[in-house]
């Protein structure tokens, strides 16, 4: 074979190998490019703030949905090994101590709170001529009986944050037994918050057959009428503090798309968004609230904020699946 075909031979194999080489790094380029963000069903970030977001990092955010709280975190610990996000949000600490999610997360920080807290249809009420509710420890007695909905503890974090305030308040009956009186009388049972609040509750848009539900001091705001008054109201004289966080996972495709996306959500652009998309308090104390949380999304008078242990969630859940099954 002549000298000149060898080279032509020779030229020719190295574009083809410099074609696949591109190609690889291409396609590498393609799925680093490409941020995801696995999250609860409760999630909003508005068109604008992802294209902020979009613009000043340079990926490309895509959101995952997974369910509650406790469902999103159970999907976490279950894919560690072949994560479905690079980051998450929505883990709160009521969550936060499932066995096996620290060998997924990793590190985290907060980004947000809310108060869980009782919250009532006012309307129903003064309709039906009964007195509301002055306090938690009233939704046991007989002229509550059948007008409560919650959330089941072992899959929504706003019913594990209610289960964890009635253990951790010292000035009630012991909480096993107050669940026992609870159930006894009519408790609905809801897989999660946007069940119950959505549609079980008498006060929201479903307007459902249940005037008591476990929700948000904050809740109130967002049920505000044509008269300029909210419809429902919360029980503030004590609540849990809960507190969501956020962070990279373990193992992720786009470390870097990850933590740039858990910065962003941490300044003040998205902190700003967080009272009116999702109704929580944001972390940075410089955001100013909407004015009509003074009035009707106060904050509680008394908190109560833990982290549930793993050994807390391994009774708790028992004693659940033994009353609710």
């Amino acid at each position: 074979m002549q000298k000149s075909t060898w080279r032509r031979l020779a030229a020719t194999i190295a574009t083809i190998a410099s074609v696949a080489l591109l190609a690889g790094c291409a396609s590498e380029t393609t799925a680093n490019h490409t941020v995801t963000l696995a999250t609860h069903d409760s999630f909003v970030m508005s068109k604008a703030l992802q294209q902020q977001f979009e613009r000043q990092s340079g990926f490309k955010l895509r959101i995952a949905k997974f369910g509650d709280a406790g469902t999103l975190t159970n999907k976490l610990i279950l894919t560690k090994d072949a994560p479905v996000a690079d980051a998450y949000f929505g883990v709160d600490n009521t969550f936060l101590g499932t066995p096996g999610f620290a060998k997924t997360a990793g590190s985290y920080e907060k980004l947000d709170f809310a108060d869980v807290c009782v919250n009532y249809d006012r309307e129903w009420f003064a309709t039906h001529k009964v007195a509301a509710p002055q306090s938690y420890t009233d939704l046991v007695k007989p002229a509550y009986k059948n007008l409560t909905v919650t959330e089941n503890i072992t899959t929504s974090s706003t019913g594990l944050a209610f289960f964890a305030l009635t253990v951790g308040d010292k000035k009630q009956t012991p909480a096993f037994n107050f669940w026992r009186a609870l159930k006894a009388n009519g408790l609905k049972v809801d897989a999660g918050w946007e069940d119950a609040y959505y549609t079980d509750f008498s006060g929201s848009s479903g307007k459902g057959p249940y005037p008591i539900v476990i929700s948000y001091s904050s809740s109130p705001a967002d049920e505000v009428r044509a008269n300029g008054q909210s419809q429902t109201a919360a029980l503030t004289d004590v609540c849990f503090r809960q507190s969501e966080y956020a962070g990279v996972l373990l193992g992720a495709k786009n470390t870097a798309g990850g933590r740039a996306l858990v910065k962003f959500m941490g300044q003040q652009a998205f902190q700003k968004a967080m009272p009116e998309s999702m109704y929580v308090y944001p972390r940075l104390k410089s955001v100013a609230l909407p004015a009509s949380w003074a009035r009707f999304a106060p904050a509680a008078k008394r908190t109560i904020e833990t982290t549930v242990t793993i050994g807390q969630r391994k009774t708790w859940f028992a004693f659940w699946k033994q009353l609710f099954g």
